[in-house]
């Protein structure tokens, strides 16, 4: 039965013909060798050394420790490193497994500390950034100052158990180590079909049982934070390596549609930048945490993907000025257009989380209609996940006690379920209209993109703010 389920999906470019048995990407069970160590163990160091990993290792054990890799090179924001430490366990007199534990770290600025400031410029500094803190020359500078270690840059970390990696090593070594054994198809219904080569992050868990083929991901987040648009990030990369068409959904204002397409599609130079930041979207008096560095990241993020190959698209589905319930309609009438476009692909919207909702009324409405449930009531296989996430802080807009707008950083309280991402499904919907939970760790705050009116730059520096 389980050789039969692995061709399916072998077969099925768009995992459409088992679409009745939820799958998840991160397999739940060990890759077994049916060898033992002495004769897995060189295929290891092998399999790391024709793909380019430098690694060192202890004379007399089965353990390598990979150096430091960065992915997305050269990337403004995208970029990141990782390492693998990779230790062969016995499973018996004549059998054993490897255990593969990646350790990711980052320096981009939309996971970085509270109060680092993103400058689209060549050099960045500024009066009241003299440092540059947040450009690309400052960056490098940093990287050149380190002393070898990028442990010291990291400024985001996830470290993990990567089960998904295991079964990659798994496939390629066990028929070269028994050709005749039926090791080589005998794998969990996790298949990388293409871009085996590019680095999504510490698998998330559970994101396969909803991130399929014609399914409409409704994601309700809490604006401002650094991990949410990094959860989509890697959501949509993860997805995308199984073969899976993947379209993201921002609560931007529509007039920027076009924009964030040409972004998306283009090379990612200092002019296709500032193209992207010149829009009225990223200068609101009243920054929520929508035009955010983060969401920059997210937008680097699939931008990169798309250049590696990967089929990511991304529209914008807000609707100003229209309010309450026109709103809602304009934005599911939007949602349900762009999902209608094609069954094969998995669309990932993310929003504030009282959009979602599948269930009437709010507490001061009871008529109220949200978005998630007009799209539910037009369309199967809409699931709708409210953030959970650990302490920390975002970037909120709120009334003060002058009820006045006030926007910065502000303390966000949750529950600590870990550092690791993970989706989790109810049995069924819960009364706030929801089917699960996306967790994404301790959260932090992420600023605005541009400053008080800070201009993109192009070919010179950034400017001093308007007054």
């Amino acid at each position: 039965m389980r050789r039969l389920a692995f061709i399916c999906l072998s077969l099925l470019v768009a995992l459409a013909g088992c679409s009745s048995r939820f799958v998840d990407f991160a397999p739940n069970e060990e890759a077994i060798y049916d060898q033992p160590i002495d004769e897995v163990w060189p295929q290891v160091r092998q399999y790391f050394s024709s793909r380019g990993f430098a690694f060192r290792e202890t004379p007399g054990t089965a353990a390598l420790e990979t150096e430091w890799r960065e992915e997305f090179a050269g990337s403004r924001v995208a970029g990141y490193w990782h390492r693998y430490l990779v230790v062969a366990k016995p499973e018996g007199p004549h059998r054993c497994k490897l255990v593969i534990t990646r350790d990711t770290r980052s320096a981009n600025t939309a996971l970085a500390a509270a109060g680092s400031e993103l400058v689209w410029g060549v050099d960045g500094r500024t009066r009241d950034n003299p440092e540059g803190m947040g450009s690309q020359v400052a960056l490098e500078e940093s990287m050149r100052s380190a002393t070898g270690d990028v442990g010291t840059l990291a400024a985001s970390k996830q470290t993990a158990r990567d089960m998904v990696m295991e079964w990659k090593v798994f496939r390629q070594i066990a028929p070269v180590l028994a050709r005749d054994a039926k090791k080589s198809s005998d794998v969990p219904e996790v298949v990388v079909r293409q871009n085996d080569d590019i680095e999504c992050g510490v698998p998330i868990l559970g994101l396969g049982k909803v991130a399929r083929p014609g399914n409409v991901v409704l994601l309700g987040e809490l604006h401002g934070t650094r991990q949410v648009p990094h959860f989509i990030a890697q959501s949509a990369c993860q997805a995308a390596v199984q073969g899976i068409p993947v379209t993201v959904g921002l609560e931007v204002p529509d007039v920027n549609q076009e924009r964030l397409q040409t972004f998306v599609a283009s090379e990612g130079k200092e002019a296709d930048w500032a193209k992207l930041m010149e829009s009225d979207f990223w200068r609101s008096p009243y920054p929520d945490g929508r035009n955010s560095e983060a969401i920059a990241y997210l937008l680097e993020a699939l931008r990169k993907l798309r250049a590696r190959g990967l089929d990511v698209e991304v529209f914008a589905f807000d609707r100003p000025p229209l309010n309450g319930d026109a709103r809602e309609e304009a934005m599911a009438d939007t949602v349900l257009e762009v999902a209608g476009k094609s069954r094969k692909r998995a669309v990932l919207v993310v929003s504030g989380n009282l959009h979602p909702r599948q269930v009437k009324g709010l507490p001061w409405n009871p008529g109220y209609r949200p978005m998630g449930l007009r799209v539910a009531h037009l369309r199967e296989n809409v699931f709708s996940l409210d953030i959970a996430y650990a302490s920390g802080t975002a970037w909120i807009c709120a009334m003060n006690e002058e009820q006045k707008l006030d926007c910065g950083v502000k303390p966000a309280k949750g529950k600590d379920n870990g550092e690791r991402y993970f989706v989790h499904l109810f049995d069924g919907r819960d009364k706030q209209g929801y089917h699960g939970i996306f967790y994404v760790g301790a959260v932090s705050a992420s600023l605005p993109a541009v400053h008080l009116g800070v201009e993109p730059a192009g070919d010179a520096q950034a400017t001093e703010p308007r007054r």
